[in-house]
């Protein structure tokens, strides 16, 4: 899947090692981890199957998704494509989606 970073600061920090390790510290590998794996996959139905629990989130979040890194830490991204490819019942289409972009590294649990 093509991957996308929603700043330049971003990309930066999650594509260099030294910087995503001065910025995550212990997670830093795990994310790394999280990103080639969303690179390999064909299409986000992939991602249904592997580690990390990936999902749709709701609410304020309506649109993005997530995997997880460790304990409420989630990478969070959203399909490229806008609008985003849908099923008929208005659904996301997880087989066509073959682009996303990241958006952050957060725990947004106490949002």
């Amino acid at each position: 899947m093509e991957v996308d970073y929603a700043t330049k600061k971003l990309a930066d920090t999650l594509t260099q090692h030294k910087r995503r390790v001065r910025e995550y510290g212990a997670l830093a590998e795990k994310i790394h981890r999280r990103i080639l794996e969303l690179i390999a996959a064909d299409t986000l139905e992939v991602m249904r199957f592997a580690p990390g629990r990936c999902h749709e989130l709701k609410g304020d979040r309506a649109g993005q998704l997530a995997v997880s890194i460790t304990g409420n830490v989630r990478l969070v991204f959203r399909p490229h494509d806008d609008p985003p490819p849908t099923k008929d019942d208005g659904g996301l289409d997880w087989t066509a989606v073959t682009a996303i972009t990241i958006l952050e590294v957060t725990d947004y649990h106490g949002d």
